[in-house]
């Protein structure tokens, strides 16, 4: 990692007090890095002076820790509003599972051996409790209907038969007391503990607590993210021109970090202008702020020196990694957090899994994922220091390296269901590596021209 150079005048006098406020004292000379969606990162093809960056797993485990340190949260959401967060309290029967005797299948619901006398009517799901059979008797019942007093069994419908009167029933194989009847707390009592806190609200979840009698669920907040896309020449629409290009992270981050268990509440995008960032960011509402590129040292990279005068603690400050390395966290607040991304795309997207992901986990309270390793189908030319973090698609039982895997370059990223992390020096091909599975990865990938 390179340090960071004096940053040039971009005449805006409020954005020079800020740059000279932050600048870093005299050191060894600096090599300009080019900035912003687009700009290339500079090439490690030659030795350069080493910033202070952090490896790559200890910028993971500052992340993590800031998250553990924050203050604890919970609330009391409808069941609808819980998906994706974690219980804070056990989640307990609140009744009995089935609370009623019911028929596991549709047929005749039968009173002692056979044959039977067949009764009027049937019994249907959601009435009142039927009425009392004798030893003797049958009556027709529906799946999920309530199992009247004295009954002994359920015959499904395929397995009886009825006179041509339809005044007596036979069964048509052996009826063995209680068979297809669910008695009454068959799953659970009330008062049973059915998950613990800390669980994960899944859809089936959602579909037990409803069942166990839950109107609404204690859980952890999802934290609330602000992404902030900084940068002139971004369009948001449109084919690229005249210098000006395609605002990529904004139609990308806010997916990507829900789909991490963030709560997005706004996605803004600014102008290179100093006064306006401070602003945004001391103004947001949000437990973590989300800054594209910016987070060099090049005219118009405000994110450090607009840091600078907001206060903030700088937690991580570069990380050795590639794509990636400029990218930072401060603690811009109590329990207020700012993750700096670079602006070229697949490098946001090593700072979003570097920094933001940990950070997000652990203010939610998720647990973290096992990690994995696997052996390389192809070797992976790595850089002399840093990790490197290289898009990959899983291929009987060896994740093969994608193509265009440039900082600037989305087509890998968006071919891949995971990400190598490849060590300094690089891997050999068979050589197992660690892998970080994408979000959406259970949902298959492409493979064509981009392996």
């Amino acid at each position: 990692m390179t340090a960071r150079s004096p940053a040039a005048d971009d005449g805006s006098d409020e954005a020079l007090a800020l740059l000279r406020d932050a600048r870093p004292a005299p050191g060894p000379a600096a090599e300009t890095r080019p900035t912003g969606q687009g700009r290339a990162e500079a090439s490690g093809d030659r030795p350069a002076p080493r910033h202070r960056a952090s490896a790559w797993a200890d910028a993971r485990n500052v992340a993590a820790r800031a998250g553990r340190a924050a203050t604890f949260r919970s609330h009391r959401v409808p069941l609808e509003r819980a998906l994706g967060e974690i219980l804070t309290e056990p989640l307990a029967a609140l009744t009995d599972l089935p609370s009623f005797d019911t028929s596991a299948m549709d047929g005749w619901v039968v009173a002692g051996p056979g044959p039977w006398a067949v009764q009027d009517g049937g019994v249907l799901a959601g009435h009142a409790a039927p009425g009392a059979l004798a030893d003797g008797e049958a009556v027709r019942i529906a799946t999920g209907a309530r199992i009247p007093a004295g009954a002994t069994a359920v015959i499904r419908s395929e397995h009886a038969r009825t006179d041509e009167a339809r005044t007596q029933l036979q069964a048509d194989r052996v009826v063995l007391h209680g068979q297809d009847i669910r008695p009454r707390g068959q799953e659970c009592r009330s008062g049973d503990v059915l998950l613990p806190a800390t669980a994960l609200v899944t859809p089936a979840v959602l579909g037990l607590a409803a069942a166990a009698g839950y109107d609404e669920l204690t859980t952890v907040p999802r934290p609330r993210v602000e992404i902030l896309v900084l940068g002139d020449e971004l369009l948001t629409q449109g084919l690229p021109h005249d210098g000006l290009i395609r605002d990529a992270l904004g139609p990308m981050l806010g997916f990507w970090l829900r789909a991490l268990g963030a709560e997005v509440i706004g996605t803004r995008r600014l102008k290179d202008d100093a006064g306006a960032l401070l602003a945004a960011v001391t103004g947001s509402s949000a437990d973590l702020v989300i800054t594209t590129g910016g987070t060099a040292s090049g005219p118009v990279d405000h994110v450090h020196p607009v840091l600078h005068k907001a206060g903030a603690e700088l937690l991580v400050d570069g990380v050795a990694v590639r794509p990636g390395h400029p990218m930072l966290l401060a603690q811009i607040g109590a329990g207020k957090h700012l993750v700096g991304l670079p602006g070229n795309p697949l490098a946001a997207v090593s700072g979003l899994l570097t920094l933001a992901e940990p950070l997000l986990r652990e203010l939610a309270h998720r647990a973290r994922a096992v990690t994995y390793t696997a052996p390389l189908r192809n070797e992976v030319q790595g850089h002399p220091h840093d990790t490197r973090l290289v898009p990959v698609v899983h291929r009987a039982e060896r994740v093969v390296p994608l193509h265009y895997n440039g900082p600037a370059m989305l087509r890998g990223i968006a071919a891949a269901d995971g990400l190598a992390v490849v060590p300094p020096g690089g891997a050999r091909a068979g050589q197992e590596v660690e892998i970080l599975d994408l979000p959406w990865a259970q949902a298959g990938s492409a493979e064509g021209c981009f392996t």
